[in-house]
């Protein structure tokens, strides 16, 4: 069987490492990897193939720096030129990136089956580009793998229950690769080990892109600074450029973007997570943190549901209220909301057995 594994961003990077793994433990298989070059800074890209062991891209497409349009039509084009040499059982897609929606429309305009891991997340809230790509990629694909019991809800309500199409609850694949690579986890250089810092990350472009939100979010976080809170903050270069282009300070440390097991260390040290990253939700519970999202809508509600999560209206003048109002919240994770971490191995069943049906 031959699986061709479309990938682009950092996210894509973590979860296909563990199905990789997996493939890597049986005979018969032959993995394709397609790196869209969508991220493309190398602490933001290369370093993540480096220091997880992922199989090096077969093909690397180098597409990124377009609009929304542009990135998907040459990452479609170019995938679907992938597809006609490799001839695959299957095109296996992850997450909700420009990336998925091409790799997926270019399988199944060639007849080749498609599986969507982490499929069936909602926001409701079409504005948010991944939204649209999600939903999308779910009405193509041909198995669906759903990393809570909420996403599988999510697809029946929208009639998936009577489509030709394979639901599956396979757990989160993600929390596979947070167990494996928590052993191997390292700290920062010049990260203090004895201190505990809230760890904040802020790169979405609804939030970035609207100059009077990222305004509300940074006075918000330097007012916490002023008043004795350690924080800290690998900032993605496109949001030091924005915020340095409207000659803004940012009163406490940032560093450059760290790698996978450098931002596992950050989890385990840190207080709690202030995010805007889906992502990085998801991760403060596998590490026992509480986090603030900087977002008007997730889909990850569980974590809402769950009260290990909250919501954060950037949009209030007390901002900086709401945040205080949260810190040093002690979370429960045992309820193991995203599976026990075998995600990979049913994912990879599951692909095998359908092929033979």
């Amino acid at each position: 069987m031959k699986i061709v594994t479309v990938i682009g961003a950092r996210p894509q990077f973590i979860k296909a490492s563990s199905l990789s793994r997996e493939i890597g433990k049986r005979q018969g298989i032959d993995e394709v990897i397609v790196h869209t070059g969508q991220h493309f800074d190398k602490n933001m890209s290369h370093i993540f193939f480096e220091e997880m062991k992922i199989p090096e891209p077969r093909y690397n497409l180098n597409i990124n720096s377009l609009n929304h349009g542009a990135m998907t039509g040459r990452m479609l084009e170019e995938i679907e030129s992938i597809m006609l040499k490799e001839t695959p059982d299957w095109l296996v897609v992850y997450g909700d990136t420009n990336s998925t929606i091409s790799g997926a429309l270019a399988a199944k305009k060639l007849h080749i089956k498609v599986a969507h891991v982490e499929a069936g997340l909602r926001s409701f809230d079409m504005r948010m580009p991944e939204e649209v790509n999600r939903i999308l990629t779910d009405q193509i694909s041909d198995i669906l793998f759903c990393p809570t019991e909420v996403a599988v809800k999510n697809l029946e309500a929208e009639g998936f229950g009577g489509k030709k199409v394979k639901i599956s609850l396979s757990g989160d694949i993600m929390f596979d690769s947070a167990l494996y690579y928590r052993q191997k986890m390292k700290r920062p250089e010049g990260i203090d080990p004895n201190q505990t810092p809230i760890l904040v990350t802020i790169h979405r472009q609804e939030n970035t892109d609207d100059l009077q939100r990222l305004k509300n979010i940074l006075d918000a976080l330097n007012g916490l600074a002023k008043e004795g809170e350690k924080l800290i903050w690998p900032i993605h270069p496109r949001t030091r450029k924005i915020i340095e282009k409207q000659g803004w300070t940012i009163d406490f440390d940032c560093i450059a973007p760290v790698g996978y097991l450098e931002m596992l260390y950050l989890l385990e040290k840190c207080s709690m997570v202030i995010t805007d990253s889906g992502g990085l939700q998801k991760e403060a519970y596998f590490f026992n943190k509480y986090c603030l999202t900087l977002r008007d809508s997730t889909e990850w509600v569980e974590l809402v549901e769950n009260d290990v999560n909250s919501l954060i209206n950037v949009t209030e003048p007390q901002l900086k209220e709401r945040l205080r109002a949260y810190l040093n919240q002690k979370i429960d994770n045992s309820n193991y909301l995203y599976g026990k971490g075998q995600s990979a191995a049913h994912i990879l069943d599951d692909l095998v057995n359908y092929s033979k049906e």
